[in-house]
């Protein structure tokens, strides 16, 4: 193990050699996750919670938590409960503890137990957070009882392939709905997770609204704000369709069925969709602009204005983006220049924005015969 520094954190880890990430490390930390466990930071010191008890149910090196100790705001934290199955956790947190100078320890419960055993002993908890190695659906069902009314729950998922549709027969079998491998496949893959856990906390009558969601690196990260009542419950899941995606004219739609015909090509034989899916908003736009302005780590400026651009109330509602590559690609079109592309959709009253989910993405209103034609007038100019 080596004395690591994260934010304010330092701690004690094991980090292979050549960089590889394994859920086998002695002592587990994954720096990719940084950003992660940051914007897990930016979040709640922007949330408007206060006393509140936080559950870290798969805390490894320790390191989320004992950054929540040390970076949230004052009067946010009242309890945190930290556990990890790993038979040495108890001894390497409080060693991790110490080394980052946490001294009041009062109101931290540490517990070494599986992970749902340890929230099913946690009780009135404000904030879950659920990072695992893989996919998040062994610990969904436990997470969702467990945090409260207008509490907030994280959520990570690295197994984005089968999401965003490398691997069909998995996300048909682990998310209940079928993903489609296009362009747009990494918003359409967290639309699908999103779909999957609002599902179950739907059955304990708990409706569970995506307040900020993003997609970096290799995961998906949701954070959602549980409401309960039946009725909120049931307005969520009218929110759950399909998108129809034709691969002649890439033509994009989102529907109750999954067998319309292309609106614009007026055909079914080139037909295929993705889905059930969320097709409501992915982000809170006051969040998210609160996340980006108190963002002081320079590297993540870029990303975090992209997310609280397209998060922008007029955008927030749009469903999908267009890579403008690809369509170039598709139409056999030479590559505009970007800025009069979005010059020209904007022209003819078109809502244009970048997205965060790809660097070539376009969201926009506007169908794809009219951002082809803008294609063709921008490649001219």
């Amino acid at each position: 193990m080596q004395l690591i520094t994260e934010g304010k954190a330092k701690f004690y880890a094991s980090c292979d050699k050549n960089g590889k990430i394994s859920k086998d490390l002695d002592v587990f930390y994954n720096p990719v996750m940084k950003f992660n466990r940051d914007v897990s930071i930016l979040l709640l010191n922007n949330s408007g919670l206060k006393d509140i008890q936080l559950a870290d149910i798969m805390a490894g090196s320790g390191v989320r938590s004992i950054r929540f100790l040390l970076e949230l705001n004052k009067g946010i934290v009242d309890n945190i409960f930290v556990n990890d199955y790993d038979p040495n956790f108890v001894s390497t947190f409080k060693k991790n503890l110490k080394a980052s100078g946490v001294k009041n320890t009062k109101h931290i419960i540490i517990t070494n137990e599986d992970a749902n055993l340890s929230l099913l002993h946690a009780k009135g908890v404000d904030y879950v957070d659920v990072d695992p190695f893989g996919s998040p659906n062994d610990f969904l069902d436990a997470s969702i009882v467990r945090v409260s009314r207008n509490g907030v729950l994280g959520i990570t998922a690295t197994d984005t392939a089968s999401l965003s549709g490398s691997h069909f027969d998995t996300c048909m079998r682990n998310y209940w709905a079928r993903p489609l491998h296009t362009g747009m496949m990494h918003e359409t893959g967290i639309r699908i997770l999103i779909r999957k856990i609002q599902m179950l906390g739907a059955q304990h009558d708990k409706a569970l609204i995506p307040i900020y969601s993003y997609f970096k690196d290799y995961y998906f990260r949701i954070f959602f704000k549980c409401i309960k009542g039946k009725i909120v419950s049931d307005e969520v899941l009218k929110q759950h369709k399909y998108v129809l995606y034709c691969t002649k004219c890439m033509n994009m739609e989102i529907s109750i069925h999954n067998n319309l015909k292309c609106a614009l090509c007026n055909d079914t034989k080139f037909m295929d969709y993705s889905g059930p899916m969320w097709t409501g908003k992915l982000f809170d736009s006051e969040l998210s602009e609160k996340i980006f302005s108190s963002n002081k780590v320079g590297e993540y400026n870029k990303f975090l204005e992209t997310i609280m651009l397209e998060s922008r109330d007029k955008y927030n509602d749009i469903f999908g983006f267009y890579d403008i590559h690809e369509v170039c690609k598709h139409y056999k079109l030479a590559i505009p220049d970007y800025e009069i592309l979005t010059n020209n959709l904007v022209k003819k009253g078109y809502l244009v924005s970048r997205t965060h989910f790809r660097l070539l993405g376009i969201k926009t209103d506007a169908k794809i015969n009219v951002i082809v034609e803008c294609i063709k007038k921008s490649s001219k100019n």
